[in-house]
């Protein structure tokens, strides 16, 4: 039997068509393979999550340390003490001082005392009384000199008395206005500089025995306790370290070539190789300044590529204990060639 055959040309026709599918199959995979790798950015990184070290701007002995490595703290809570009681005694001698000090100026203000003042005005009234029987004196025996019943020398004796009582006359005059006036301006500003200075003096000591007492800053995770109760520290010297749990950054770097591309602002998605989680943040910070691509960062790229420090700033919302300092990740972002504005809007 005898199987039947197409024509030639009918077999080209249906020929060219298949490969004509297969083309523009071929063709569509291409466009759409290359359109999402072109809008899509994908960088490399590190998670870099800060840490402070805690330490007492005071020396002394440890007295307390409430919290060990791994422990989370809020902010605000008392994490150590030193041993206080130094700082008590300062500060008790320092109020002291700023009482005396009160006292000397409250003294100096109100004056001398009514018993004073009245001493000062009975002291002149008998200097009064005394010149004026002095010169009584001296003029009855200059009276007497003429006719021989006084002699020269108990006249000059006379006038030498009468002088005296007259210069007592004067500074009694002087003490009562002094004491009625009070005490000068310049010695008020005097007592008024000391007792400053004694508030101050105080005031140190009232810092000083609060910074016996170290609290967190912030939220965050204790990742080593240096000191353990008993230990002599001096001032700044670490006794805990403190990972912050916020904010969490990414630190990754760009190409020259895709520079343009970014922009502060622009939404990232940022994915680690521990979980399946996707966390959300933004461009915080595009360094000025290129660099050579450092090796801890993992890209298809030549290493001697110039590129550019990024800040990635992870989302309140979505930072967690699933991101660790220095656990690389992957960061995307949607961004078309040439589309970034210095805004981050596109």
């Amino acid at each position: 039997m005898t199987t039947p055959t197409l024509p030639a040309p009918k077999i080209r026709r249906i020929a060219i068509a298949v490969v004509i599918l297969a083309l523009g199959g071929a063709l569509v995979f291409w466009l759409s393979r290359d359109h999402g790798k072109e809008n899509t950015l994908r960088l490399y990184g590190n998670v870099d999550i800060r840490e402070v070290q805690l330490a007492f701007r005071q020396p002394g002995r440890v007295l307390q340390m409430a919290f060990d490595e791994g422990d989370t703290v809020r902010a605000g809570t008392r994490m150590a003490a030193l041993d206080a009681q130094p700082y008590r005694d300062a500060l008790a001698a320092a109020q002291a001082q700023v009482q005396v000090a009160q006292a000397e100026l409250a003294k100096l203000r109100r004056g001398l005392r009514p018993q004073e003042i009245t001493q000062a005005r009975e002291a002149l009234k008998r200097a009064q009384a005394l010149a004026t029987e002095s010169e009584r004196n001296f003029q009855r025996q200059s009276g007497l000199l003429a006719s021989g019943a006084s002699s020269q020398r108990t006249v000059d004796a006379a006038r030498m008395t009468r002088d005296q009582a007259t210069a007592g006359v004067a500074a009694a005059k002087a003490a009562l206005s002094q004491a009625s006036e009070g005490f000068r301006q310049e010695d008020i500003a005097a007592a008024e500089a000391r007792l400053a200075a004694a508030q101050a003096t105080a005031a140190q000591a009232t810092t000083a025995l609060a910074d016996t007492e170290l609290v967190a800053p912030s939220d965050g995770t204790v990742i080593a306790r240096v000191r353990e109760p008993g230990s002599m520290v001096a001032s700044q010297s670490t006794v805990y370290s403190l990972s912050l749990d916020k904010p969490v950054y990414v630190r990754a770097y760009v190409g020259e070539p895709d520079l343009g591309r970014i922009a502060p602002g622009e939404a990232v998605q940022v994915k680690s190789d521990s979980s399946d989680k996707v966390y959300r943040g933004h461009i915080g910070f595009i360094s000025p300044r290129a660099e050579f691509t450092p090796k801890t960062v993992e890209t298809t790229d030549l290493r001697t590529d110039l590129v550019y420090r990024l800040r990635i700033v992870v989302d309140g919302a979505d930072s967690d204990a699933g991101l660790r300092q220095g656990m690389p990740v992957t960061i995307t972002l949607d961004a078309p060639p040439g589309t970034a504005t210095p805004t981050g809007k596109r």
